[in-house]
């Protein structure tokens, strides 16, 4: 970066910075291979202007609350922080002062200068990557060091390019080896990794499940740490959402049976059963959405479509309303059947009562709003479900 920079602006450089700044800064260590985050600071003393925060958090690095607050993503973008910031008589006086400098002088403070911008430098995307996935690959670092490699990697793969490149560096087969860790964090944060990297992007969908992870994941949404299974969850929804050989799979591997499994247990943790449900009405939105694809027959399962029908009796408004979106996109398939909702799930005794218990809510101020809502779904749903039972009494009669 600093070969890029004209004489002009190592000259504003020299009128910005004083000599001490670089030679402050020499001490300084680069602490990015161990999720440290380097950024450029602002508002800050000179002495202070190269800044690296050692967090073991991904969510560590925050704003500070004032107008400087934020960071720059350039030199340039510093630059012109500094000078509009900068008192004009007093860049007038140091102007001056350089062009009292010495030939000799002059050069050393460029030198300086350079020194400075090369330390300010930050690494690539690519290059922070790869220094957290050889922090995974490597078997003498501590817990810590792993799972901060972890969290590194967790932040890095949200833009879709890195998420493509993170395969080619060796990233998949690193995180993907930490799925088996004896730590449950360490299993749990790989996971979210998969999950992230994978979400509607098909490229890194392939590429996972062609490691034949989907099966490692399923086993640990059945883990007694409840953070992992719901991460593992997140990962197999964002694997297989839109991609019809992940659902393949998906099925193979019984994965109707897990979710049924989920939405029938009471006692499991709602994060999950919200999961579950969501996963549901996901697999149904792609059978509409692809009505050439074979359908995935475990969706008109009368068991299954009773386990989404009973969640409306949830006291969570959120499970009710995700259950209700869930009911809906399965009414609409072709291979339901509408006397299995009525007869089976009882649909229209459900429906009956989410409306006199929705009645109730409205007239309470907090939920009002929600409520309403929620009343608007449930009608919509009413109405799919009485249209597909008088299509099949018509075709009786």
């Amino acid at each position: 970066m600093a070969s890029a920079h004209s004489p002009a602006l190592s000259l504003v450089l020299l009128l910005l910075l004083s000599p001490s700044l670089a030679a402050s800064s020499e001490e300084r260590e680069n602490k990015s291979s161990s999720l440290g985050a380097l950024f450029w600071a602002t508002g800050k003393d000179e002495s202070d202007l190269l800044t690296v925060v050692d967090s073991h958090d991904p969510s560590a690095v925050e704003s500070e609350n004032d107008e400087f607050a934020g960071g720059f993503s350039s030199l340039d973008g510093m630059l012109q922080w500094a000078i509009g910031h900068s008192d004009p008589v007093k860049l007038k006086e140091k102007a001056n002062d350089i062009q009292k400098l010495s030939a000799e002088e002059l050069r050393k403070r460029q030198l300086e200068i350079k020194e400075l911008m090369e330390r300010l430098q930050m690494p690539s995307d690519a290059e922070l990557m790869q220094t957290a996935i050889s922090d995974l690959n490597n078997s003498s670092i501590s817990l810590e060091d792993r799972q901060c490699a972890l969290n590194e990697l967790l932040i890095l793969v949200e833009p879709i390019d890195n998420a493509n490149d993170l395969d080619k560096l060796g990233g998949l087969v690193a995180v993907i080896r930490e799925l088996h860790h004896s730590d449950p964090e360490i299993r749990t944060t790989s996971a979210w990794i998969l999950g992230k990297a994978s979400q509607n992007n098909a490229l890194v969908q392939n590429q996972i499940l062609a490691y034949g992870v989907l099966t490692k994941l399923m086993k640990m949404v059945n883990s007694s740490f409840t953070e992992e299974a719901v991460k593992a969850l997140y990962a197999i929804s964002a694997l297989i959402r839109n991609n019809e050989v992940g659902q393949k799979l998906f099925y193979a591997e019984d994965g109707n049976i897990m979710l049924q499994d989920i939405m029938t247990n009471s006692s499991m943790d709602i994060r999950l059963q919200k999961k579950a449900v969501f996963l549901a009405t996901d697999l149904a939105d792609y059978q509409l959405g692809n009505a050439d694809n074979a359908e995935l027959s475990f969706l008109s399962d009368r068991l299954f479509l009773k386990a989404v029908v009973d969640l409306t009796s949830a006291p969570d408004l959120d499970l009710q309303e995700k259950a209700l979106m869930a009911i809906r996109s399965l009414l609409q398939l072709s291979s339901t059947k509408a006397l299995d909702f009525k007869d089976f799930c009882s649909l229209d005794e459900v429906l009956e009562r989410m409306r006199e218990h929705l009645g109730k809510l409205i007239s309470l101020e907090e939920h009002t709003e929600y409520a309403r809502d929620l009343e608007s779904l449930r009608r919509e749903v009413y109405i799919i479900f009485h249209k597909k039972v008088e299509q099949v009494t018509w075709v009786l009669a």
